[in-house]
């Protein structure tokens, strides 16, 4: 079905199709015709960060910013969903356009810049969804908080949270809001850790539940930094890491309509960039935390790829506008039974 709808969906601004696909998932699952566009997802429970995964295919952050299509989402047989990023306050994002499809290397180039509705509006949503699965929850800073006191807008959005998910995904790697990415440096990203892990044993004991966290990283890093950033995520017990985010890099894209569009590269250019990471980052690891992998995922091959690496579970987003719901079901199959090396 998605193959007969995706030529009219390309034919309208990204932005808006992302929009309309929202809408209608939301329609097909009240309607119960969610089985019209889901097909069959094995089972294959894993158990990650604590928590059990019925399949380790998940949705990635930035499909569903607010948490308004949940239920439609999940519907499709994700073995989990993540949904955000959101920030303290609601922001507008920048300017549009600010989403480029880039077809012919079936790549995604977005500078979305966090837009969202704020956390408030999110958790509304959350408690209103139906869906009883693993729901991450992807926090970032607003915009207009200078970087130094980034870690205010990180706790905030912390406490907010905590109580609605079932973990919490730290982004520090988006390319689309000024200065982000230093937050990954070694002396900015241990004093994060540092304050982040202990408010999550606050809220531990507040709320009487251990409500994971993992970091957001990107795949723009050398070896030295990644090296680095391992070693503070056990010097902290971080309980998981998600590699990667979207990269600046245009290798192999240039040459095309929008490749040099300001923003971060998804899709399939950024497979190769993204597994490497993984695999040099679970050496260093060696188990002590779990890897969620993502980046340029659009083959059931491609997914597994990402365990052989490293990773425990994947995550999927921009493999998902170019294949369709039947891409969730093929890297079930694909990877059904593979362990993390």
């Amino acid at each position: 079905m998605y193959s007969m709808l995706r030529p009219a969906l390309f034919r309208l601004q990204p932005e808006t199709a992302h929009h309309l696909t929202l809408k209608s998932l939301n329609t097909f699952y009240r309607m119960g015709m969610s089985r019209l566009i889901a097909q069959p997802i094995p089972d294959d429970p894993r158990t990650v960060m604590g928590l059990s995964f019925p399949n380790p295919v998940g949705l990635a952050a930035g499909l569903d910013k607010n948490g308004e299509c949940i239920d439609g989402l999940a519907s499709l047989g994700f073995g989990f969903i993540e949904i955000g990023t959101i920030t303290p306050l609601p922001q507008p994002g920048n300017p549009k356009p600010r989403l480029f499809r880039l077809p012919e290397a079936q790549a995604i180039i977005n500078r979305m810049g966090f837009n969202n509705e704020g956390v408030d509006a999110l958790i509304r949503n959350v408690a209103h969804a139906d869906y009883k699965g693993i729901l991450g929850i992807n926090i970032g800073k607003n915009a207009t908080t200078p970087i130094e006191h980034a870690s205010d807008d990180y706790l905030s959005c912390l406490r907010s949270v905590y109580p609605h998910a079932s973990y919490v995904t730290v982004n520090i790697s988006s390319p689309n809001t000024k200065n982000l990415r230093k937050l990954q440096d070694e002396d900015a990203l241990d004093d994060l850790l540092m304050q982040l892990k202990n408010e999550q044993r606050n809220l531990e004991d507040k709320h009487g539940k251990h409500v994971p966290i993992a970091l957001k990283i990107a795949p723009d890093m050398e070896d030295e930094q990644i090296a680095q950033i391992a070693g503070l995520l056990m010097k902290h017990e971080m309980d998981g890491v998600i590699a990667t985010n979207t990269t600046l890099s245009r290798v192999g894209v240039e040459h095309l309509l929008h490749g040099s569009e300001a923003g971060g590269l998804s899709g399939a250019p950024v497979r190769e960039k993204s597994t490497a990471l993984i695999r040099k980052l679970a050496s260093h690891l060696q188990g002590a935390l779990p890897i969620i992998g993502a980046g340029g995922i659009l083959s059931g091959a491609d997914a597994a790829e990402k365990i052989e690496a490293g990773a425990s579970l994947i995550q999927i987003y921009s493999g998902l506008i170019y294949r369709g719901p039947g891409l969730i079901s093929e890297c079930a199959k694909a990877i059904r039974g593979m362990q993390t090396l």
